[in-house]
């Protein structure tokens, strides 16, 4: 009888070593299919700033689904309109539509997300959410800038929304000057290393595009 009680327990934890390995292989398979989508954004668009021979030199950390965070959101209705500085000097409008509470390694965090007044007053960017942040890895493996999230007001369910870090990206500025990047503003200066998504770009600097 003991026998079998401890072979089923063993059963159960191998069962579930098995499970967990693939739920990771099939998030994993998902970042590696959006990161494909994300490459060949540049192919589509005729101001980007790279071309099908930079795309070897675009990097990332390993999908790891630690920083896939499920955040609480809090709306922000009165928060006026700033503007919110760029690289190139220009501003651009936001406002700041909430903010996202939740805890990364042990970590409490608090990230506004905005929405760029200019983009919605145009259908289809109407629900588009920005979040530009910076982090401990910046100079340190990841553009020095900062990097962004995109995301939508259909994303907030419930007081709740999903941020997803092995998503964010480089702004075009990583890649070459001649662009207006968004700053990230200092509300969302992080002291932790977020250590997902895009890398520094390896490739070469362009000139102004």
């Amino acid at each position: 009888m003991r026998f079998n009680i401890i072979l089923a327990a063993a059963l159960f934890l191998l069962a579930g070593c098995f499970s967990s390995k693939n739920i990771d292989s099939d998030y994993t398979a998902e970042i590696e299919k959006y990161r494909v989508e994300y490459k060949k954004k540049f192919l589509e668009n005729e101001h980007a700033p790279l071309q099908k021979a930079d795309l070897p030199f675009l990097n990332f950390f390993a999908p790891d689904p630690t920083y896939r965070v499920t955040a609480d959101f809090t709306r922000t209705p009165d928060a006026k309109p700033f503007e919110m500085p760029t690289v190139s000097g220009k501003v651009q409008n936001y406002v700041t539509y909430g903010t996202a509470d939740f805890t990364l390694n042990g970590e409490k965090i608090t990230l506004s997300i905005y929405k760029n007044l200019g983009l919605a007053r145009m259908p289809q960017y109407r629900n588009y959410l920005f979040l530009p942040f910076n982090d401990a890895t910046n100079s340190a493996g990841t553009y020095g800038g900062g990097r962004y999230l995109d995301l939508k007001t259909g994303d907030i369910k419930n007081g709740k929304i999903v941020l997803d870090f092995n998503k964010v990206y480089n702004p075009y500025c990583a890649y070459s000057d001649g662009y207006n990047c968004p700053i990230p503003p200092r509300e969302n200066k992080l002291a932790v290393k977020i250590e997902a998504g895009e890398k520094n770009f390896t490739g070469k600097y362009k000139g102004e595009h």
